[in-house]
């Protein structure tokens, strides 16, 4: 091979091997493009997904939002600021009896498997009154939502009737319908419906289903849970006559047979 045609041969070769490398460096130079673009893409969703999750943690729920309302939409049937007054009864009655429950409570389920009866004879009698504080406090000892739901919903009732009220608040405190306290079966609207269709004047009644489904009376609950929160009563039942609470004899609790509450109510409406 001739001096001339190696001098050619190699510099034809550091020519392919220059386009080469030049070539080569456009293909990562690409290449580094796509990762980074990526990168970026993926680092973006990231922050928009944390971003996102922030908002939402931030986000005030329902119940939240309802207790902040400023406009409440208060059930017929009641009275004073934003509808928080519930008294049921003949209005010729001179005394009230208030009654302070919590819709998953227990013991108010106990109260009222064994003695709603005889109260409800006594309003209907004229004996006296009742005024209806609910409580939403177990929501947040035990977790949950069925406190505040079942409320809403009694709000509803108390809507279409003092009597319904009465009515569908026994049924959710019945041996029947009433949940374990850690159970939150009242957070399900579909459960409390169902409970109200064991009352003649709820089953079927679409403006009541509506209500309980749109929760018209969230706000309202939230309120009527405040009242409680304010009055100063630790736990429930509690039952008060004039300022008094009524215990069973001997006892600090409420009177939870009806000779202990007969005794403890005779002895209030004579005060």
């Amino acid at each position: 091979m001739s001096k001339r045609n190696s001098q050619a041969n190699k510099s034809a070769a550091r020519e392919r091997l220059r386009v080469e490398r030049e070539r080569q460096a456009k293909k990562d130079k690409a290449r580094k493009q796509i990762v980074v673009g990526v990168s970026v893409v993926a680092a973006l969703a990231i922050a928009g997904g944390v971003s996102y999750g922030v908002m939402q943690l931030n986000k005030p729920s329902a119940w939240e939002a309802a207790a902040d309302a400023k406009n409440i939409t208060a059930p017929k049937n009641t009275s004073g600021d934003d509808g928080t007054t519930v008294v049921i009864g003949e209005s010729s009655a001179k005394k009230t009896l208030e009654l302070y429950e919590d819709s998953r409570c227990p013991i108010c389920a106990t109260f009222e498997q064994t003695v709603g009866e005889t109260v409800a004879k006594d309003v209907d009698a004229g004996k006296y009154k009742i005024k209806y504080v609910g409580a939403t406090f177990i929501d947040n000892s035990d977790s949950g939502e069925g406190s505040k739901n079942a409320l809403s919903a009694l709000g509803a009732a108390l809507n279409v009737s003092p009597d319904a009220f009465l009515e569908y608040k026994t049924a959710l405190y019945s041996a029947k319908y009433h949940p374990e306290e850690t159970n939150d079966k009242f957070a399900k609207d579909s459960y409390l419906l169902d409970v109200a269709d064991s009352v003649d004047a709820l089953k079927g009644n679409k403006a009541f289903q509506k209500d309980v489904e749109d929760g018209t009376y969230d706000a309202w609950a939230m309120k009527m849970s405040e009242t409680f929160d304010k009055s100063g009563v630790q736990g429930t039942p509690t039952l008060k006559m004039d300022g008094k609470t009524l215990t069973a004899e001997g006892s600090e609790n409420a009177p939870m047979t009806v000779a202990d509450f007969n005794t403890a109510i005779d002895k209030a409406l004579k005060g």
